[in-house]
This record gives structure tokens, sequence and C-alpha cells, in this order.
């Protein structure tokens, strides 16, 4: 049997490899996408205090150690059983929102993008974020940094660091903000619902007028029917804080909403031998494997996911957007994975709209941003929605608040089994016998997993700076073939 190996894949926050194996036909037969090293951040938290868990957790990742921080925290709130009080509450989605543009942008523009501006079969070394303002110009390219610097700069202000943000305790925040700090996050945050609506014109520009490019975006190589899930809030509109978890079936139909506490009534997880990370799964549905369909749990949770699980988006600019997406694409629920990079986008403006909401109240600079906890720490959940997908939470303490038990769900690992699944079926697409496999051929497949925006910045770094790729095609008497390389 052939084997193809891509190792590692390229513009991901992290590192993974994908096995592709052709039968003695030249087809592919099956495919595994690896995560081959083990995070153990649910075994060394174990020994100490909850109240250090927000602190600790956003280790996890330095590409959203925002969300980690706010789940920890929450967690550590409900652990306490302690409210914030509305200004905490206020402060925190405020950061929250401000991190979400920062994120959005960098997938939109420096991971994802580059296969739409520079095209799937451009030469690598044109096809990143280089390329990309090379194509449209230094301007978009100063932008792009200052929407950035912008986002970073409410993470500083609220969250005493621009990366790893260590202000949110239990029961609120340790510190608040000044008036004057309220009116520069809240002139930002108007900055940045503009730059929410240029990334929007522009990917109508360059991907919808495209004829060839919404082509591959409405079409079947990049679709899957599965379930999806959502954070919304009490009128069913996104929100990435706080609320309940909706759940819909391929058709649209929700099955119902659940609370963070209530996660295990609902999730469950698969292992598999070849990789580290897990497959979690609609408990209510159950298992059937890597395919899709209302038989099947898998579920996904994504920029798409939550629109699909939702009523609407909460603020006016992102609801039209909203409403120009499902016409576009003929109603809810959408499945073409690659409709994804629209979707993150509405959650961008979204974003900003609401950055400008939270900073236009005055009570967000009040002086009231913390209650004391008061009773015996237990067990806490808590669930926040990470740029890509549903980030939970759950904490077990003994009496003195040192943590005993520890589950994560990290937003990436809701998207497992669906990104093997795109994996698999665009490599089936595009790898045939007599198919020479290109760069642009592997880059197609490796499109299949850009857009849910996976991020394994936890597991591994790359030195100095570049992802070499060596991909060794063999026959089917394990004789090699050809190498092909990049930065090796």
């Amino acid at each position: 049997m052939q084997r193809i190996t891509i190792d590692p894949i390229t513009r991901l926050e992290g590192h993974g490899k994908i096995e592709i194996f052709l039968d003695e036909e030249g087809e592919v037969a099956n495919t595994y996408f690896q995560i081959p090293e083990l995070r153990g951040f649910e075994r060394f938290v174990v020994g100490r205090p909850i109240e250090e868990m927000a602190i600790i957790t956003n280790r996890i990742c330095g590409v959203c150690p925002e969300a980690h921080h706010m789940a920890a925290a929450k967690a550590a709130d409900a652990v306490y059983k302690v409210d914030p009080p509305r200004t905490a509450k206020m402060l925190r989605e405020l950061l929250y929102s401000a991190f979400y543009v920062t994120d959005h942008a960098t997938h939109f523009y420096a991971l994802g993008g580059p296969d739409f501006v520079m095209g799937p079969d451009a030469p690598v070394a044109e096809r990143n974020i280089l390329g990309v303002i090379h194509k449209v110009g230094l301007e978009i390219g100063g932008k792009v940094i200052q929407a950035r610097k912008a986002g970073h700069a409410v993470v500083e202000i609220i969250g005493g660091r621009k990366v790893h943000p260590c202000t949110s305790i239990p029961g609120g925040l340790s510190k608040g903000i000044t008036e004057e700090q309220r009116k520069e996050i809240e002139a930002l945050g108007r900055w940045a619902v503009e730059f929410g609506q240029f990334s929007l014109k522009l990917f109508e520009d360059i991907v919808l007028k495209n004829e060839a490019y919404l082509d591959l975006v409405v079409g079947d190589i990049y679709t899957h029917r599965t379930h999806y899930i959502g954070l919304v809030d009490g009128d069913n509109k996104v929100n990435f804080y706080d609320g309940r978890v909706s759940v819909v079936d391929p058709e649209g139909k929700r099955l119902g909403t659940y609370a963070p506490a209530e996660y295990t009534d609902w999730i469950a997880e698969h292992v598999e031998p070849w990789t580290y990370l897990k497959f979690p799964y609609l408990k209510k549905v159950g298992w059937k494997g890597f395919v899709d369909g209302k038989d099947s749990g898998v579920y996904c949770a994504t920029p798409l996911s939550r629109l699909n699980a939702a009523d609407g988006m909460a603020t006016p600019l992102a609801q039209a957007e909203y409403e120009r997406f499902y016409t576009t694409l003929g109603g809810k629920p959408v499945h073409q994975r690659l409709a994804t990079h629209w979707a993150r986008l509405i959650e961008l403006l979204y974003a900003a709209e609401r950055w400008v909401e939270l900073a236009s109240d005055s009570e967000v600079a009040s002086d009231n941003f913390r209650t004391i906890p008061t009773e015996k720490p237990t067990e806490g959940v808590a669930i926040v929605e990470a740029p890509r997908g549903t980030l939970t939470h759950h904490y077990c303490t003994d009496e003195r608040g040192i943590v005993t038990k520890a589950n994560l769900i990290v937003g990436t690992t809701n998207n497992y089994a669906p990104i093997s699944m795109s994996i698999r079926k665009a490599a089936q697409e595009f790898i045939h016998k007599g198919t020479v496999v290109s760069e642009g051929i592997l880059n197609r497949v490796e499109m299949a997993f850009r857009s849910y925006d996976p991020c394994f910045g936890c597991a591994t770094h790359s030195l100095p700076g570049k992802m070499p790729l060596q991909v060794t095609i063999h026959n089917h008497h394990g004789e090699e073939v050809e190498v092909l390389r990049q930065f090796c």
C-alpha cells in the first residue's frame, strides 16, 4: 500500500501531520490526521489552587490564552458559587470581544486567506501573508496590523498583559479601568467596527465575486452534514462569553440546549490508538465512526457552527451580514466548510460591535469589579466560545480549593472528527491513479483543515521560524518513488 505523508502540515497554530494511504489501484483508501504530541495540563494542574487555573491554563496556548483565562476564571466562580458584579462581567466580555477581533483577523489574513487571495495552486513562497500584502497592497497589511494592535491594547488595559492576561480571579477581576481608559477602548472599538466591515467587503470582492472560488466554497468537496453546537444568549443569539450551548441536527432542528454543568449529559469522548487527541461526540446520538448525517454523533463547533446553532447575531451590522450569508448560500443550515471563512468575518464584525456596546456603558468603569467568595469550594464547570470552538473547563476541588480533578475540552478537540473526515474527502477527490501529487494538490488537502482554524499551539514549537515539509511517496512495495521538500 502506498503512503503519502504531509509532516508537518502548514498554516495552522501548532503541529500535526497527515497520512494518506493509497490502495493497489492508486485510489485513496484512508487518511489519518495525527496529533503526535501529548498535552498534560489536565494532570499537572492537579494539586494547585483553583484560583491559579486562570493563570496556568492560559499557558496552554499563546494564540488564544484569553479563552482559557476566561473559561478557568468562570469555572473558579462556579467552584466558589460566587456571582461576579455586572462591571466584572462586562470587563471580561469586553476583553474577550477585543481578543476575538485580533484572533479572527489573524486567521483570515495570515492562515486561511492566502488560499483565496493568492489561489490554492499559487507557489508556496507566495501563498502566505507577505504574498497577500504584496497583492492587495501595503495599506491593507497596515490595517491588519492596526487591528491586532488595537485588540492587544484592550487586552493589556483590562487583562494586565498583552499576552496571557492575569486579572480575572474568583468573583471578578483584580482591577478595573478608569473613565479615560474606557474612552480610549471605545474609540479603538469604533475603528474595529470599520475594520470588520472592510474585511467583509474584501471577502466579497475577492471570493464571492470570483466564480471559481465561489464554486469551490459552495461545492461538495468540502461539505459535511453534521450536527452543530454553539453558545447562545437568552434570545438564542450568538454569544462568546456566556449562555447555554445550543445543539442542532444536520437539518437545523434544535435538539436542545445545555448549561455548562450539564455538558457530561451531552458530550462524550471517543479515543483512537493512532493519536493523542480525543474525538468528542454527542452522547444522545452515539459514536458511529467518522461519518456524517443525523444518525452520527459527530458534531462541529466553529464560527459556521455557531451561526447554524443560533437564531441570529445580537448586534445590527452583524445581523444584516448573517441574513445575507444565509440568503446567498440557500438557507440554514450551511454545511459547506469553506463558508466558515465568511462566518468568521461576520463574527469579527459582531465582536467589534459588542466591544463598542460594552465600552460605551459608563458602568464598565465602575470600581465594583469583584464579589469576595464566601462559600466552600467544591466543583465548577464553565464554557466560553474560543474562536475555533466551544471551550469547556471542569474542575473538582477539596475543601481548601485545591484541584483534585480537571477535564478540558478545547475548541479544536470538538472538531477533530469532522476535520479528519474533511481531509479524507478532499484527498479522495484530488488524488487518483496516475495523479501527479504536486504541492498544489497537497495544499488543497490541507485547505480541508484550515477552514476549521485548528489550534495545536499548546503542543509544539518550531524553529527557526519556518515550517519544514517533506512528502515521501512510496509505491505498494514500499519503495521510494519521489520526495517533495520545502525548507528542508
